[in-house]
């Protein structure tokens, strides 16, 4: 063996300890700038490789464990990791990185303790994802959310629009609720049973009435966190009115961290009851459609993605209502493909939202000419999302449509498919309004050297004055349209949006390709992780030391 596990598993409380203690400098830093980009990458860095030295540790169904202090299993703070836990170190810890780069890209890292804001974030999601106690997952949980107010609350400073704060006051009382109804169970579960450890609770669910009714409702804390249908709403009408650098990184982390426990917790605790399956079907299903089907009437780029959002969700957790090797198999492949192709998506609109001023699609169209690489960018993830080959959608459908056949869930499955048609045409309804458009109307002008979060434009006389003279050699004439400024008779179609900020879209676009590609890499880790969960003994022998 080329480790110590008792070294390895000492060293996982380090995962949560490090980003606080490097924020809590950096605020004391606040005003050197450099500093604070410095120590934030390398912190984020210094987590992508040890999640990568763990996914090494546990592709063989290892399970790690530590109790802080070495105190009893009953009253220490466990940490534990298994393959599905590294995988979802792995994929956060990527896109903390390129989520950073791009608010980096975007200016936007400069806006006070976003660094140390981001951080404290990543400690709470480093935490959530290895502790084997309910009680401690909602602490950590709370550790998460204190900084994402924070990060939200700094795009009303720059902006402070009526739907930047209705956004904000939507965010904070969902998840505030959540959180009570979490913390509620978690008393519930301890007043039943006794308990809090994962592994002390194996099992308790399904034998005991009043443990299932206690964890039922943490489940539903949960559910409500992943936004699952009915109660969805409150992402879709407050991720598309951050800033795009924020709403990237809570894509990819906020109602993962929800699914995450979903699936560990159902597969500890209920043991993967089959009583309940159908019930999480039909949720699921119908997650599916009513998430697609609210994109349809959205006009800005956010906001289609944020609905498509909710209803990608209701197939990533279909693996755990059919709590089949294949069916959790698929469900794990798509969940991390998922948080990679979302994040490239809200990067790549982002992009162009941070340039031209605006995400609506009747405001910034036919730029594709103007912006080839953020074009292509967008195309390979929404062809990615939709399912369409050779990425990393079409294996992580097909592969789910699979297990969702095997276990004869034919509504699941009728609903996949005709999800997945609409799906593909929203994503050629925002490719068509921003990239492609009609021909005959000329690409807007970008706001070169404008505050990111500032107005395209300013208004003199009826005049549309801009920082910066077109290059010599276009020919230009601006127009006020309501409050849309748009070049007539360009001929100057070179890329406006700097590789810099387009490269964050390109590199995670790229990976969805890599995953497709390469599937069985990624398929054989998530049927690790997958056995994990179908048999918890190894992980709660680990935890129980």
């Amino acid at each position: 063996m080329w480790y110590s596990p008792d070294l390895v598993a000492s060293l996982l409380p380090l995962f949560a300890a490090i980003p606080l203690l490097a924020a809590g400098i950096l605020i004391v830093f606040q005003r050197a700038k450099i500093m604070q980009e410095v120590v934030m990458y390398t912190v984020l860095m210094a987590g992508l490789i040890g999640s990568g030295l763990l996914i090494a540790i546990t592709a063989d169904g290892t399970a790690l464990a530590h109790r802080v202090g070495n105190w009893d299993a009953l009253v220490a703070i466990p940490f534990a990791v298994d393959m599905f836990a590294a995988l979802m170190l792995l994929t956060v810890s990527i896109l903390a990185v390129v989520c950073a780069w791009f608010a980096t890209a975007s200016g936007f890292s400069k806006e006070p303790f976003f660094a140390p804001l981001t951080l404290v974030l990543m400690c709470g999601v480093y935490g959530a994802l290895l502790t084997a106690d309910i009680f401690n997952f909602f602490v950590f949980i709370e550790v998460m959310l204190l900084p994402s107010y924070g990060l939200y609350a700094t795009t009303i400073y720059r902006r402070g629009g009526r739907q930047q704060l209705a956004g904000l006051r939507l965010f904070i009382v969902a998840n505030l609720f959540a959180s009570n109804m979490l913390l509620a169970g978690v008393a519930l579960v301890y007043g039943t049973y006794g308990a809090v450890n994962l592994a002390q609770l194996q099992g308790a669910a399904k034998e005991e009435p009043a443990v299932a009714i206690a964890m039922s409702i943490v489940i539903l804390a949960m559910l409500i966190k992943a936004s699952v249908v009915p109660v969805h709403t409150w992402l879709a009408r407050s991720y598309p009115y951050t800033n795009p650098a924020v709403t990237a990184l809570f894509s990819g982390l906020h109602t993962k961290v929800g699914v995450y426990a979903i699936y560990r917790w159902y597969a500890v605790v209920f043991d993967g009851d089959a009583r309940w399956l159908w019930i999480l079907v039909l949720l699921f299903s119908l997650t599916m459609v009513i998430g697609v089907l609210g994109a349809v009437g959205e006009k800005t780029t956010r906001e289609i993605l944020a609905f498509h959002m909710v209803s990608q969700l209701g197939y990533i957790l279909m693996g755990v209502a059919l709590f089949t090797e294949l069916g959790m198999t698929a469900g794990i492949f798509y969940l991390i493909h998922h948080m990679i192709v979302k994040a490239s998506l809200f990067m790549s609109t982002g992009a162009v939202e941070v340039v031209y001023g605006t995400g609506e699609l009747d405001k910034v169209t036919n730029i594709s000419k103007r912006e080839p690489i953020i074009a292509v960018a967008f195309f390979a993830a929404a062809l990615s999302l939709a399912g369409i080959p050779p990425f990393s959608g079409f294996v992580a459908k097909f592969t789910l449509l699979m297990g969702t056949w095997e276990a004869e869930e034919i509504y699941a499955f009728v609903a996949m498919l005709a999800v997945s048609l609409i799906t593909l045409l929203s994503m050629l309804k925002i490719w068509k309004g921003m990239f492609w458009g009609d021909r005959k109307k000329p690409a807007p002008m970008p706001r070169t050297g404008q505050d990111p979060d500032g107005p395209a434009a300013t208004l003199a006389g009826g005049v549309a004055i801009y920082p910066e003279l077109p290059e010599e050699g276009s020919s230009v004439a601006v127009k006020a349209a309501s409050d849309a400024y748009i070049i007539e008779d360009t001929k100057d179609a070179r890329p406006r949006i700097k590789f810099w900020l387009a490269a964050p879209a390109v590199i995670t676009a790229l990976l969805t390709l890599a995953i497709g590609v390469g599937g069985e890499v990624l398929l054989n880790w998530a049927d690790t992780a997958a056995n994990g969960l179908l048999d918890t003994s190894v992980y709660v022998e680990a935890v129980l030391g």
